[in-house]
């Protein structure tokens, strides 16, 4: 594995970031087409967990759209706890929610 120390991993939100998550962000951004996202991302993840990301991107879609979290939450299955969480990441985290929400074209108020 090129060199990769995977023994020393942190359960802290504030030191998740290492050589690793470099790595995968780097391949990440090199991949050339959402095919090529695909294949990569079935192959590094569960189908439980690709469907729990896209279920937290439709959530901040929506809140990103400003509907309300019961709605929300009818439309995706997903918890008002989850829900609550995602919009306190998108108001209050690093950026990475509201970076790609206006990448992908939503206007974000106060989510």
């Amino acid at each position: 594995m090129k060199g990769v120390n995977v023994t020393n991993r942190s359960a802290t939100a504030d030191n998740w970031r290492n050589e690793s998550t470099a790595s995968l962000m780097d391949t990440i951004i090199a991949l050339d087409d959402r095919d090529a996202a695909a294949r990569f991302f079935r192959d590094l993840c569960t189908r439980r967990e690709l469907e729990e990301m896209a279920a937290r991107w439709e959530v901040a879609r929506s809140l990103a759209e400003g509907h309300p979290y019961r709605k929300i939450h009818d439309l995706t299955g997903v918890s008002t706890a989850t829900i609550t969480r995602i919009s306190q990441w998108l108001r209050h985290g690093t950026g990475g929610y509201r970076e790609a929400l206006e990448r992908a074209g939503y206007t974000i108020e106060d989510a």
